[in-house]
């Protein structure tokens, strides 16, 4: 029989209970030295070899340490990892009643771990190889109305702008001009320099995920707006006026995130609706494709690596081919 032994709390527990106590407190070790140690070589393979920017790298970063921690539980690590434990994983987090598409962007933040742990051979292979993303990630994200667009870009002299300076009203406007006409994230609108514009040819230089570059045209509602705003900005205090940034913040500082929300957010009160930059982002991509425009052209202007990706508009060309259809067919019209 074996020994007993006494633990922390003073109770008796035999010297097997005592040993397997102790090798799993050492697998909880090595596992979690090991998860350190390869999300660490990602999230530098990230920021470094694939250039993506610091929010990016942190989404992923969050998305690898749930799966880790998920693993923990069967005292595996990430290096570990097979087939069944990346189902079980996204079942997990269906069952946690998260939609399809939160789903499949913490999947996507897998495939790149594994691709990259693959290609330094330090995994033999892809858990995540052909496994099918959740359907429900392609929904079209929501999109404001024209009506709705119109009324969020009308400065007017309503009660909500006449609570903020001119000088602000005025940034605001060509802001929200920019995000609608250029469906820019609101990464690369906060982003962009004085230098990147090119006012009197109507488009902007825009860097997007990974640092790449692209052109994105303004309309002339943009460009008459952005026009307003730049002369009153020539008088305002001399932070503002050397800023380096389009859309500085009040002491010329790089505008944040969280502060272009609150400006969409805030224009959008008039249209009864809580709207995001992202919102204007697809309205304008969902505007583009009900007017004809094709899908590379969207893609090209939206900066999407894939046409995949901007084939989530699909389905509003051909709401709209159908309603072409029914209005020019002679024999599409019922009696």
């Amino acid at each position: 029989m074996a020994p007993s032994l006494r633990n922390q709390t003073g109770l008796s527990i035999s010297k097997d209970t005592w040993v397997c106590l102790i090798r799993q407190q050492y697998l909880r070790k090595v596992a979690s030295e090991s998860n350190s140690e390869a999300l660490r070589a990602f999230c530098d393979f990230l920021r470094i070899e694939k250039g993506l920017a610091t929010s990016t790298v942190s989404a992923y970063t969050i998305d690898v340490e749930q799966f880790a921690e998920f693993l923990s539980k069967t005292r595996r690590n990430l290096l570990e990892a097979n087939r069944q434990d990346v189902k079980d994983f996204l079942q997990h987090l269906f069952s946690n009643s998260l939609d399809g598409r939160s789903v499949a962007r913490k999947l996507s933040a897998l495939r790149h771990l594994y691709r990259y742990l693959l290609l330094d051979r330090r995994v033999k292979s892809d858990p995540t190889l052909n496994l099918d993303s959740p359907r429900q990630w392609r929904v079209l994200p929501k999109a404001l109305t024209r009506e709705e667009v119109a009324t969020m870009l009308n400065p007017g002299d309503s009660h909500i702008h006449s609570q903020i300076p001119k000088s602000l009203a005025l940034r605001d406007r060509a802001m929200l001009e920019v995000l609608y006409a250029g469906a820019l994230r609101v990464s690369e609108l906060v982003g962009v320099k004085l230098e990147d514009l090119k006012l009197e040819l109507g488009y902007v230089l825009v860097r997007g995920k990974g640092d790449k570059e692209r052109i994105v045209p303004l309309g002339a509602s943009a460009q008459n707006a952005i026009s307003a705003y730049l002369k009153h900005r020539r008088e305002s205090k001399p932070d503002i006026r050397s800023s380096s940034y389009l859309f500085p913040g009040t002491r010329g500082r790089k505008l944040t995130r969280q502060r272009a929300w609150q400006i969409v957010q805030r224009a959008s009160h008039a249209t009864g609706r809580h709207a995001s930059p992202h919102m204007l982002r697809h309205s304008c991509a969902t505007h583009l494709v009900e007017n004809g425009a094709d899908l590379r052209t969207v893609q090209t202007i939206l900066g999407h690596a894939d046409i995949s990706t901007t084939q989530i508009y699909t389905h509003v060309a051909l709401d709209r081919l159908k309603s072409v259809y029914q209005k020019h067919h002679p024999r599409a019209k019922t009696r």
